[in-house]
């Protein structure tokens, strides 16, 4: 090869390396964008003229509905976009017009609240883990179109309420079958599983004690029953219902001799009006 033919090649390969970095030399020395080549404006706008078509940017509003979460759990709002091109999607706390995120990254210093978007997936998600009451209310998401396009999503925050029926003190008689029964109420879904605890221990259902059973019922109100055959006076002392949502409720529980009668009474430092006291003698003399 010929030192001119040799000069060439070079010149050519050298213009197609500047060409992956975007700059090419001229031959004053200087550089110029590769977009100058082609006599293009540049602009980093989006919906610019000269920025290539973008399709038509649509929410899809079955998918990025209302959302209502349990105190203390987390919340998971979606907003689900098509044709969003190379455009941005963004979610703002409505009630501060607070920048929550954009795209995957996540602007708050509250580090309960996170972006999550996967590459090619058409949803943007608003993470809050926990949720707390304030959290509450109406949530924007953006697409950066000209003009921008919103979409509004209310987030609910329930608190379940549980309670272990006939609480605080319960009074059973030795030697029949107790039955505790916890309600889990105003909750939007059913607890996954509900524990209970005599004194503070997780009870076993496969004791030597045997007898002991939980029977759980899931609905827009859920009951757990606790089951104990043969009450003894050992299974006297506080009962704990723990649901997966909501807060823990408790019960005391009486188990009394039938040979004892007056421990069926209230404490002695509280007596009974006459006429109850006298109603309840008669009542244990049978």
């Amino acid at each position: 090869m010929s030192a001119a033919s040799r000069l060439m090649a070079g010149r050519q390969a050298l213009v197609v390396v500047a060409a992956f970095t975007g700059l090419l030399p001229t031959e004053c020395g200087g550089a110029f964008g590769i977009g100058d080549i082609y006599d293009s404006p540049r602009t980093d706008h989006i919906d610019s003229p000269f920025s290539p078509p973008q399709p038509k940017a649509l929410f899809v509003d079955q998918e990025s509905g209302n959302v209502t979460a349990i105190l203390g759990k987390g919340a998971l709002l979606n907003c689900r976009v098509r044709g969003i091109g190379n455009r941005t999607v963004s979610w703002i706390r409505h009630a501060d017009t607070h920048l929550l995120t954009a795209g995957r990254y996540t602007y708050t210093s509250d580090e309960r609240f996170r972006a999550i978007h996967k590459v090619l997936s058409e949803d943007y998600l608003l993470q809050i883990l926990p949720v707390r009451m304030s959290d509450s209310g109406l949530y924007e998401c953006q697409i950066s179109t000209t003009p921008v396009l919103s979409h509004r999503v209310w987030l609910a925050v329930a608190e379940p309420v549980t309670e272990i029926l006939g609480a605080p003190d319960i009074y059973i008689e030795e030697g029949v079958t107790m039955n505790l029964t916890c309600m889990v109420r105003d909750s939007p879904e059913p607890p996954q599983f509900i524990f209970w605890k005599h004194n503070e221990k997780a009870i076993s259902y496969d004791s030597p004690r045997g007898g002991v059973s939980q029977i759980t019922e899931k609905g827009e109100t859920t009951a757990s029953f606790l089951l104990i055959q043969q009450a003894r006076v050992s299974d006297s002392g506080s009962y704990l219902c723990q649901p997966s949502v909501g807060g823990p409720a408790g019960a005391i529980v009486h188990v009394i001799r039938g040979a004892d009668p007056e421990r069926w009474l209230p404490s002695s430092s509280v007596p009974l009006p006459f006429p109850l006291a006298l109603l309840a003698t008669a009542l244990f003399n049978i």
